[in-house]
This record gives C-alpha cells, structure tokens and sequence, in this order.
C-alpha cells in the first residue's frame, strides 16, 4: 500500500487529509513537527511527503533540504500564504508541488495522486532515450552524461525527458505545465524557469542545451547548433 506521510501541526489539517487520503486507499502516517518527520521519514519509508511551512520547531523549509540530502521522496509542500516567494522557494529546494490553506481536500488527493503520477512514469523495462552524449534511462529513471550518472529531481528528470523526446521543436512554458505539472495554472510560469535552470546546472557537462527562444519558449539542441537568437539562461 503506498504509505503518504503528512506532516502538520494543525490536528484538524491533519485529521482532514488522513480521511481522504485514506478514503482514496492510501496509508496514512502523521508528524506534528519538522523533526518528527524527520524521523517518520527513516521508519516508514513514505511514498510521498505533505509538508507544511509553519511548523514549530524546524520549518517546512529545512525540513525540505534535510529531506532532500538522503531522498528524492515527492514533497507536496503547504503554505498559508499566497506570496509567490514561499512557493519559488520551495520550488527552489526541491519540493514536487505545493498547495494554498484553505485548501479543498479533493483537491489534495488530485494532487498527491499527479504527483505519484509524475514520479511513477515510464518505469517500463529497456527504454532508454539519447540526446548527444546524455542517456536517459526511463526504468531506472537515471541520467548519464558521457557514461557519468547525474543526479536529477523528479520535475528535472521529467523536463529532460520531454525534451529528449522533442529535440529541436520549441516547448512553451504554458505547455510545459500541462506536460509536468499536470496543470494548466498559466501565472504560475515561473514555475517552469526555475526548474530549467536547474536542469541546465544538471547537464552542464553535455553536448546539449536546452536553449532559451526569446518571446516563445525552450527547445533542447545540440551546442554547435546554436543560432544566436536563442541563448543558455534568462
């Protein structure tokens, strides 16, 4: 059973999510602090972590970095503000999403399950994409470049491979939205650079680039394709 560990210190947040995460057939595990998720994290193995930013002793924040040194669980992260600067940051650190308090309870369990989703696909057996010199490796869901394994997030990993999938055609950032995020959220296309950015920090050391075509969007090419009128980074 796919184990979701939700961590809150609002009992009734907590309380509401267990319902309908368990409603929907998932096991649910709860921490009412940063470092008893932290624990809760060694013991059960979860599937998916619900993080909130408040939390009263370690905030959803460093609770994200210090998961993200030993994991790359998806963390759905939760915040009561709606300032963009707690959503990028947490985009930032390596979180998978993230949602607005108050939020609709199917809502959530969409989400966790988009996420999952996401972080489940093309784990099939044998398929392997190259784009230059970087493999892809879809079951094992493992990048090389030059035969040297890269370490990727999931969001990273999904964006390389949709541009591995599309070399050369431009991707806008509205399309890349409904392609990894599952969303069609438009304002939120900030969203988009910020994980370019680190897919490009990624595959540094490759023959290839996922260029910037100014007014349009993104496309993956070869370095000595380069045109001028697209550029490596906003």
């Amino acid at each position: 059973m796919t184990t979701i560990l939700v961590v809150d210190d609002e009992p009734n947040i907590q309380e509401l999510a267990k319902l309908y995460l368990e409603n929907d057939g998932y096991r649910v595990e709860l921490a009412g602090s940063g470092g008893d998720a932290l624990v809760k994290l060694e013991l059960v193995k979860p599937s998916l972590v619900i993080l909130d930013i408040m939390l009263p002793d370690i905030d959803g924040f460093d609770v994200c970095r210090e998961i993200r040194k030993k994991s790359e669980v998806p963390v759905l992260m939760l915040t009561a503000r709606k300032e963009d600067i707690d959503k990028i940051l947490g985009l930032e650190l390596g979180a998978d999403d993230y949602l607005t308090k108050p939020f609709n309870p199917r809502e959530l369990v969409a989400r966790v399950k988009a996420v999952l989703r996401r972080y489940a696909a093309g784990q099939r057996p044998g398929k392997l994409i190259e784009a230059g010199n970087v493999q892809i490796d879809l079951a094992r869901r493992e990048v090389k470049i030059a035969g040297n394994p890269v370490k990727m997030r999931t969001k990273e990993f999904e964006l390389l491979v949709a541009f591995a999938q599309n070399p050369g055609i431009v991707m806008t950032r509205e399309r890349l939205l409904e392609m990894i995020w599952d969303t069609d959220y438009y304002g939120e296309t900030r969203t988009v650079d910020i994980h370019i950015n680190h897919v490009r920090d990624r595959i540094a050391g490759a023959d290839v680039s996922i260029e910037t075509v100014r007014g349009v969007g993104y496309k993956l090419v070869h370095r000595d394709q380069l045109t001028g009128n697209e550029k490596p980074a906003d």
